[in-house]
């Protein structure tokens, strides 16, 4: 791939910001797609070393909207695409901004790519598309089920995706992460959640269902797959898992971190965190067996040294105070 400048859709947020951040220090030219807001915020890319951010350019705009898209993507000679509405408890009563966001935002994003040749696409996909593991390890070639509007959405944006690495081929990697978490993480997620409840020192730790088991992945590997991936080109028009082979139940990982930062704390179960029964995903756990042939990814961190890393950034009472552990974060 020629070294002019990637795009990096959704940079803004978790993964995209350490995909930045990361880029950059390669020596990558980096533009970042960020959501326009009145508040001229950048998300997490405002809080990265004044060093990364003088290195890259920034697009604010919107991925529902294929006119900014088009001008962002132009000049680019790759484009990691991560931008999505993810919440799940957000899509069962707002489904058509996911498919908005997801859907139409991936067409934008791929139809921008075939029309001005874009050497390379990477699309970021999610596990929940394959819903409650009917066998395990999950490979890419599992079934995929719909169990909510936004698992729906992304497997909407997949097939999108897919379609015009068929009809067009258009150079597309479908890349989907397990349940990745690490800092700057959103509220929304379990990690966050447990983490930001125990160090406010909450007398109970508020969950929703603690059986459902989450192959958790670090964010500084997944970023790491992202990049191992954009440098191959045998998984052009494949969908490639990136995981860890394991699993741990959310009722586990609770005691793991409770005994950790609050021993003695006490698990509540509240009913508005649980999902509807048919939309619970029981069961992931996925193997990265593809992705390790093809690139020799390997993950770097062990999941305690992953969440112990968590764990201390949390403990920066500056980025503590970002999360509103005291409610639900839809």
């Amino acid at each position: 791939m020629s070294s002019e400048k990637v795009l990096i859709t959704g940079a803004d947020g978790f993964i995209g910001s350490h995909l930045v951040e990361e880029l950059v220090k390669s020596g990558k030219s980096v533009k970042a797609f960020v959501y326009y807001n009145s508040f001229n915020s950048w998300g997490w890319i405002d809080t990265l070393d004044k060093e990364i951010v003088n290195e890259i350019e920034i697009f604010a705009g919107d991925i529902r909207d294929p006119n900014g898209v088009r001008t962002a993507v132009k000049d680019t000679s790759m484009v990691y695409h991560l931008a999505a509405l993810i919440a799940i408890p957000f899509s069962y009563h707002s489904p058509d901004s996911y498919i908005d966001t997801n859907v139409k935002g991936t067409l934008n994003v791929m139809q921008a790519c075939k029309d001005y040749g874009t050497e390379r696409v990477l699309v970021t996909s999610t596990s929940e598309v394959y819903g409650t593991a009917q066998y395990v390890p999950i490979d890419e070639k599992h079934p995929r089920q719909p169990q909510s509007p936004y698992s729906a959405s992304k497997i909407g944006a997949d097939c999108i995706a897919e379609s015009f690495y068929r009809s067009f081929e258009t150079p597309v990697t479908i890349v989907r992460p397990f349940n990745t978490f690490g800092p700057r993480q959103s509220a929304r997620a379990i990690i966050p959640t447990i983490i930001s409840q125990l160090l406010n020192q909450t007398e109970t730790l508020k969950l929703g269902d603690v059986y459902p088991t989450r192959d958790l992945l670090y964010v500084k590997d997944t970023v790491q797959a992202f990049m191992a991936i954009a440098d191959t080109n045998t998984l052009i028009g494949e969908d490639c898992n990136i995981a860890t082979n394991s699993e741990i139940s959310i009722g586990d990982l609770a005691e793991k971190l409770i005994n950790l930062l609050s021993p003695g704390t006490q698990i509540v179960q509240e009913n508005e965190r649980m999902r509807p029964e048919k939309s619970e995903v029981y069961r992931l756990w996925g193997t990265a067996d593809k992705l390790k042939q093809h690139t020799g990814w390997r993950p770097k961190h062990t999941f305690d040294e992953a969440l112990a890393i968590t764990v201390e950034w949390f403990r920066n009472p500056a980025n503590l105070s970002k999360y509103k552990s005291n409610i639900y974060n839809v």
